[in-house]
């Protein structure tokens, strides 16, 4: 009984804490801390003489942070079976590493562990080192806009898919016609399918950098009918996550009046509020 209930605190405090319970809260102000203090040495230690002065004192918080993120992390997968969902010891806490928490929890570890596999050649450090800046995924157990942001994409992640996959599909049209229109005339601005899917992108968004443009009438005359139609395209996931965050919105005012009237004390009979 006393491992069970052990368990069942060290869940309550590694998870995002109630007003009630302090030693949660403290734990979430520390992780907060901690993960702003990791993205503020990412970018200040691209200065590079900050890098060279402070060098010991940058690697000593990487080290803090990695140790700390480390029991954190072995401590969820410990206590996570204490929640019903994940009450199965294997199936659960595969089921939580498999999880969005669970994989953001692993990329804030894996900057420090893939140079052990991988040696500790320079170059491989320095290019892992940008993974750090994912910890701030982390922020996502606190943060009541990066929820909104993951129920949105929940709730209308077959809309997005559909909506991709037609941005796709007009993309390797337009670029494979346009490879066809312009090559002959600009074999080396449009040598292949994908090198002119770079100009498919740039009008698609109507971004239109000009360093890759049609010269042919046909081309040109292409590019403005798809440059209209990446308007109305490209438009589609927009309206969609508008909607999205409408919703939620909506329905987190919705759950707000329903806790609300619960905390409202009413009469037996008659169902009216009661003041106290």
């Amino acid at each position: 009984m006393k491992y069970k209930k052990l368990k069942r605190r060290a869940y309550e405090i590694l998870e995002k804490g109630e007003e009630n319970d302090s030693w949660s809260r403290r734990f979430d102000l520390f992780i907060i801390s901690l993960i702003f203090l990791n993205i503020f040495a990412v970018i200040v230690e691209s200065v590079d003489w900050i890098a060279i002065a402070y060098t010991k004192e940058f690697y000593y918080l990487e080290t803090f942070s990695i140790i700390v993120f480390t029991i954190e992390f072995i401590g969820r997968l410990w206590s996570i079976t204490a929640n019903k969902e994940h009450a199965s010891p294997a199936l659960g806490r595969l089921k939580y590493l498999f999880s969005f928490y669970g994989i953001v929890d692993l990329v804030a570890l894996l900057p420090a562990y893939i140079p052990l596999f991988f040696g500790a050649d320079l170059r491989v450090v320095r290019g892992i080192r940008i993974l750090r800046l994912f910890r701030i995924l982390k922020l996502s157990r606190y943060n009541k806009a990066f929820m909104h942001i993951k129920r949105v994409v929940e709730t209308t992640k077959e809309e997005l898919l559909i909506s991709l996959i037609a941005v796709l599909t007009l993309l390797v049209i337009a670029s494979s016609l346009m490879y066809f229109t312009e090559h002959d005339v600009q074999p080396d601005v449009f040598p292949n399918i994908p090198a002119t899917m770079w100009w498919g992108v740039a009008t698609l968004t109507t971004v239109g950098y000009g360093d890759v443009y049609p010269i042919t009438a046909a081309g040109k005359i292409m590019a403005g009918v798809m440059a209209i139609l990446g308007i109305g395209i490209f438009a589609l996931p927009a309206g969609i996550l508008a909607n999205g965050f409408n919703n939620t919105i909506e329905d987190s005012v919705e759950e707000k009046k329903g806790k609300n009237k619960k905390k409202t004390p009413q009469c037996d009979h008659c169902g009216k509020e009661v003041k106290t």
